[in-house]
């Protein structure tokens, strides 16, 4: 008895200490959706800044009870069948299975359940940036359901369940935290919520700067330090590999951030916060599917070359009359796209004996495996995307009218101003 006694200790102690530093990523990521608020808050004009960080907080709020609901057991519950690659089936709805252990016996489901929670909260929150300023929020909070239970939940259980279709047991892909399921997905869903709900009323005509600089760097500076739970907690482990993750996370922000003021200068003569703000952010999108399966000095890379390209996308995207307002398709949606490619580039066994080696290793078929995915996932994504669109619309507006426009969303949809500039004795 004493020596049994003595054998379960550490794995009682290492189990402990997993699900503590899981249980303290998830928290940090959760802020990240608040912090995404703050950061699209400040983009927007002040009329309408309340609605937009609104959309994010009815994410936080309307994905969480959908992922205890079902969520959680589609997405990563074995399923069975034909389906098993595509979707999980129910036995595990309403997180039933919290108490048990992952299959290595390192980790409480509950504590995988709460951090894949927020990553399934923030990805529709990043959405909304693509069409704030104009989006009917009865619309969205319907568009929060059916997009989390139709994109989302499928493609999350393809790319990071046992068995997905595109992940370790499938294909062979490799998104370590989100390159493909948070980031190509969001910036995809954004493109197709843009051309189907329209511009703004004054788009191209009357541009706004952001009506509020200081924001967005708060909100910048907050999604950084949650990235941090974001990519080094997705490997579920306190050890080296979530070591690895971090300082990749941190590599990549602080190279892109370095890289985008130096383009801002040679384009403008000065860098400026925005740039600094967004050019860090490309960076963290970047590196988010390699963080687990990269070096640190990889991760540099990584980082300036997705701000050299995210800044040629944004001038595009401008040239184009492209009318997705904060920019989620080619910060979020091309360095999403940009990052899982390079990590079938830059990818080191030795690093993650669970991932690949990628073509500085000399095996360029990871590169060929994650452009696959890629376009899988930007085809699951653009078509489920439109058909959720077209359902909404059959009963509701997806957009405002043009008077409530004008107004902004602040007063005609939640009756509240941002900034009273009245004062009462």
């Amino acid at each position: 008895m004493e020596l049994a006694l003595v054998a379960a200790a550490p794995d009682l102690a290492l189990r402990s200490a997993n699900n503590g530093f899981v249980l303290q990523s998830a928290a940090l990521v959760l802020m990240m959706t608040p912090a995404l608020a703050i950061f699209y808050g400040g983009f927007v004009r002040s009329r309408n800044v309340l609605n937009t960080m609104a959309m994010s907080f009815a994410a936080m709020a309307v994905v969480s009870v959908l992922w205890v609901l079902y969520g959680w057991s589609l997405a990563f519950a074995p399923g069975s069948g034909p389906l098993a690659p595509f979707i999980g089936d129910l036995r595990w709805a309403g997180i039933s299975n919290w108490m048990e252990t992952t299959a290595d016996g390192s980790l409480s489901q509950g504590a995988v359940a709460l951090f894949q929670a927020t990553f399934a909260i923030i990805t529709p929150a990043l959405i909304s940036g693509a069409v704030v300023e104009r989006l009917n929020f009865r619309a969205w909070l319907v568009f929060l359901v059916l997009w989390s239970t139709l994109v989302y939940i499928p493609l999350a259980h393809m790319v990071w369940a046992p068995g997905g279709f595109l992940g370790s047991g499938g294909l062979g892909a490799l998104d370590f935290a989100g390159g493909l399921v948070v980031e190509l997905a969001s910036g995809i869903g954004a493109l197709v919520i843009t051309l189907v709900v329209g511009p703004r009323r004054t788009y191209p005509l009357h541009g706004a700067p952001p009506h509020n600089v200081p924001l967005i760097l708060l909100g910048a500076g907050l999604l950084w330090f949650g990235w941090f739970g974001f990519n080094g907690g997705s490997g579920l482990v306190a050890g080296n590999l979530a070591s690895l993750a971090c300082l990749t996370t941190n590599s990549a922000g602080a190279a892109a951030a370095l890289t985008w003021m130096a383009i801002e200068t040679w384009q403008r003569g000065k860098p400026t916060a925005v740039g600094v703000a967004t050019g860090a952010v490309t960076g963290l999108v970047a590196i988010t599917p390699a963080a687990g399966f990269v070096s640190p000095l990889s991760a540099l890379l990584i980082g300036a070359i997705a701000a050299g390209v995210c800044s040629w996308a944004l001038q595009v995207k401008s040239r184009l009359h492209l009318d997705d307002t904060l920019d989620v398709l080619p910060v979020h949606g091309i360095a999403g796209l940009l990052g899982t490619l390079l990590t079938g580039v830059f990818a080191l066994r030795s690093l993650n004996p669970a991932g690949a080696d990628g073509l500085i290793a000399g095996q360029g078929r990871q590169l060929w495996l994650q452009l696959q995915a890629a376009g899988f996932t930007m085809l699951w994504v653009g078509v489920g995307t439109y058909a959720v669109l077209q359902i909404i619309r059959t009963w509701l507006p997806l957009r405002v009218s043009d008077t409530e426009e004008r107004q902004g969303l602040d007063i005609s949809a939640h009756g509240e101003e941002a900034y009273n500039t009245e004062f009462t004795g």
